[in-house]
């Protein structure tokens, strides 16, 4: 089977989504499930994962209504505040919602030092005692205290989003490879081979400047441990639906079909639980 595990949904708000400015106009509208579909059968995939892109509750609550009335999507990746007092209570309300997987929240706008506090690694224990699995999205400048928290939570699954936003267009590597090894040393934690494009030269990359990355987080990771995601619609600014697949395809067309099956679906099946 084959899964999308990671892109987004929205009702474009220009204030609560202010990341999103004017020089994106590409992305400056309503992406709903509806615009997905045909991309994924197009490209013959079973169906996907959504992620937050907001950080609320509502976010949560939306993604979750859309997974209701969607079949084609499996799983969603909602938002809580990992600090709250009340977090168990905050849980319940999810508590019969099958589909709702995991958590995530937007760690590369905090200082590292953010997810090393108290109350968000108690927080990650909490929800990783009641199943729920967690995405890090951070920038490589955050590997190292992503490190350290990995030390506090080994019963915790996590995935690193966008293989942790290395500088693809600057063509630095060493520093991130370095720590992206480290971070897959241990054995709870998955990558999403994803958010690729726009992380090198939005206008005028091309494969060649992106593959070396693939080729890092294939050695650190391996075949059991990297899942395919679109990052649609924010993939947008850079690449087609289509052509940022080919480029990871295209990369792992080297192994065997089996090894390609787990990246491009069933590592994912597997992390979220999907069916």
């Amino acid at each position: 089977m084959r899964i999308d595990a990671h892109q987004h949904f929205w009702h474009f708000d220009p204030v609560r989504d202010a990341w999103i400015t004017g020089d994106m106009s590409v992305i400056r509208r309503d992406f709903l499930p509806g615009d997905l579909l045909p991309h994924l059968q197009e490209h013959g995939f079973d169906g996907c994962v959504t992620v937050q892109a907001d950080q609320s509750e509502t976010e949560t609550r939306f993604l979750l209504e859309n997974a209701k009335n969607h079949d084609f999507i499996k799983g969603v990746v909602g938002w809580v505040d990992l600090r709250a007092h009340d977090l168990e209570a905050r849980l319940e309300q999810w508590a019969d919602d099958k589909k709702l997987k995991g958590f995530r929240h937007i760690l590369q706008a905090e200082k590292p030092e953010y997810m090393l506090s108290t109350e968000f690694v108690s927080g990650l224990r909490t929800i990783g005692k009641l199943g729920y699995t967690y995405d890090i999205l951070v920038f490589p400048g955050h590997l190292n205290a992503v490190v350290q928290l990995l030390e506090q939570t080994e019963d915790q699954y996590f995935v690193i989003d966008h293989i942790a936003k290395p500088y693809i267009r600057t063509g630095e590597i060493e520093a991130w490879k370095r720590d992206i090894h480290l971070v897959a040393g241990f054995p709870n934690v998955y990558c999403k081979v994803s958010g690729l494009v726009t992380e090198a030269s939005v206008t005028n990359w091309k494969p060649g400047d992106i593959e070396p990355y693939l080729a890092v987080v294939l050695e650190a990771f391996g075949t059991k441990r990297l899942m395919y995601g679109s990052d649609w619609p924010v993939c947008l600014l850079a690449a087609s639906y289509e052509r940022q697949l080919d480029i990871v395809e295209s990369f792992f067309s080297r192994l065997s079909p089996g090894e390609r099956e787990r990246i491009m679906g069933l590592n994912a099946i597997d992390f979220y639980q999907l069916f």
